[in-house]
């Protein structure tokens, strides 16, 4: 469950923490308090887009932090296999704004804006206005059937992707293969040329690095050779007051005086010892050079080798392993086109083979589908009957495509009679705003059974519902809240009425900045609160008794 927000410097959000409770949280205030402001800071922080003006006007930066304790192990594997380290099962992820750039963190760990996604998918579900609009499409309808079904269909799912695969590449191959004879023949021109470019030329790989090096060394040679030749000026003893004229001066003046002290005799050792190794410096510095000055042909061979191995590069891959595996790429391909026939035999025989298993594995997915569609559709209908459509009829047309995709061959449709004598119809031709809103509630009833994610966060769910409607779908999300934590915006007192915990959001001015606060409710201010949301502009007492006697009420019908 979600157990804290903390957001600072977003939009016109100073800094505000929230502690969120078990069951069902509301959140409500008025128009243009900032409560989408609240919503939209968790959807930021969880992976979504970046505007321009998140970011507070004076700020520098803007921080969104919230903090998850889960006790599912499923949930928990599932993090963890996403390299995100564990403790107890908290989880705290932040998301840091700054300069058009974000950093995304989890448990103190850098993750990128894709694993962040991944794992709210796994902690949280946020349904908005949009959510409920995505209805009216198909493709929609077929998710949703799945989700119900996914401890049934999970594995034959994978394996029909990784079919589905190598078809596409089996497909694909043969329609590269199957040319005229004539530009058969160029091509196999074509790839024998530029397997030859490449073989002939011998690669190793890493003897580019290695002749970059030597080609450094040889074509800097002259500016090598004076510098070498200052220190073999300043270190042998061919020139006065070198190193090595000093040094042999210094021996002849100890041996003078070592018949005066025999104890001198220790240091003209370790001259001699300092001479000798001047000595074998000046030998190796010189044979050094002696051999710079002869490396012009080096040089030459070494330059014309790099300039191959870069036109090379220019034509067929960035490095030398990748020309080699764009070699190997052409061999196959030219031995392919040297054995025409076969190969498009033998492919043929491929793709024949992995259509039959796609025709399998779809017709195997389609069953189950179908089965779990009439649980499904059974379950819709008294979740839809729940929420005030009391003659309703609901049900899910299968129809199957002529191809096959990654997801099998289906095609799914809902469709919908919410009035007496009325014939089913798609529900994208039928449903207003706010029957598509209960419909997506009665989904989400549904499927929290079957989801392991214990947060569920909605908005927009009350809209164009009123009076009755407004009670049965405050009774929902009562119900929903019994296994998940749900948190809850609202403009309607019947929803408001049943909260476990209602937080007021409410904007203040000095006359130079807005800022938007949030706070929870006690007993007295969350009837106070319901009897705002009643009595609009008057809160007189009967609206206030009223505004009592619904809270009331709510805590009799609480479905836990």
């Amino acid at each position: 469950m979600l157990l804290n927000l903390h957001v600072k410097n977003f939009a016109i959000i100073d800094e505000v923490e929230v502690y969120f409770k078990d069951n069902l949280n509301i959140l409500t205030g008025e128009t243009g308090a900032g409560k989408s402001i609240i919503i939209g800071s968790i959807n930021v922080a969880l992976g979504g887009k970046v505007t321009k003006d998140i970011i507070r006007k004076g700020a520098d930066y803007a921080l969104v932090e919230l903090i998850f304790q889960e006790e599912d192990k499923s949930v928990l594997t599932a993090i963890s296999e996403l390299d995100v380290p564990l403790e107890d099962g908290q989880i705290i992820i932040s998301r840091k704004i700054m300069n058009g750039k974000s950093i995304c963190k989890v448990n103190g760990e850098t993750v990128t804006t894709n694993v962040l996604k991944n794992i709210a998918s796994l902690l949280i579900d946020i349904h908005g206005q949009h959510e409920h609009q995505s209805l009216l499409y198909k493709e929609k309808h077929l998710e949703i059937v799945d989700r119900y079904a996914k401890d049934n269909i999970g594995d034959i799912k994978k394996e029909l992707g990784a079919v589905y695969n190598d078809y596409i590449e089996v497909k694909s191959k043969l329609k590269e293969l199957k040319i005229d004879n004539d530009k058969r023949l160029r091509e196999i021109s074509f790839l024998e040329y530029e397997i030859n470019e490449i073989r002939s030329a011998a690669l190793k790989v890493g003897e580019d690095e290695v002749l970059g090096t030597e080609y450094r060394r040889l074509s800097n040679a002259k500016a090598i050779s004076e510098g070498l030749g200052s220190v073999h000026g300043l270190m042998s003893n061919q020139e006065s007051g070198s190193a090595g004229d000093q040094i042999g001066r210094a021996v002849k003046c100890l041996n003078k005086l070592i018949d005066y002290d025999s104890s001198i005799t220790n240091f003209l050792k370790e001259i001699a010892d300092i001479e000798d190794l001047v000595n074998d410096f000046n030998r190796e510095l010189s044979e050094y050079l002696a051999d710079l000055n002869n490396n012009e042909e080096d040089f030459t061979n070494i330059e014309q080798r790099l300039d191959l191995i870069n036109h090379l590069k220019s034509k067929y891959g960035n490095s030398i392993p990748e020309i080699l595996n764009y070699c190997e790429d052409n061999e196959k391909k030219l031995q392919e086109y040297n054995n025409y026939e076969d190969t498009i035999l033998l492919l043929t025989k491929q793709q024949k083979q992995l259509e039959e298993k796609l025709d399998q594995l779809s017709k195997q997915l389609s069953s189950i589908r179908q089965e779990k569609a009439k649980e499904l559709t059974y379950k819709m209908k008294e979740s839809l009957i729940d929420l005030n459509f009391l003659d309703v009829k609901f049900e899910m047309v299968f129809r199957k495509l002529n191809h096959y995709t990654s997801n099998g061959f289906d095609e799914v449709e809902f469709e919908i009679s919410t009035n007496p004598g009325e014939e089913l119809k798609p529900l994208s031709k039928v449903a207003s705003g706010g029957e598509l809103s209960r419909i997506m509630l009665a989904i989400k009833s549904v499927l929290a059974d079957k989801d392991e994610i214990d947060t569920l966060i909605f908005d927009e769910i009350d809209v164009g519902v009123s009076g009755r409607t407004a009670q049965k779908v405050s009774e929902k999300l009562s119900m929903i809240s019994k296994n998940h934590q749900v948190i809850c915006i609202t403009h309607l007192a019947q929803i408001a009425a049943m909260s476990d915990a209602h937080f007021i959001i409410e904007k203040t001015t000095d006359g130079i900045s807005t800022k938007t606060s949030i706070r929870r409710l006690d007993e007295t201010e969350s009837i106070e609160e319901l009897a705002r949301i009643l009595g609009g502009a008057v809160i007189t007492d009967t609206v206030i008794n009223n505004a009592r006697e619904m809270k009331e009420l709510a805590k009799g019908t609480k479905k836990y």
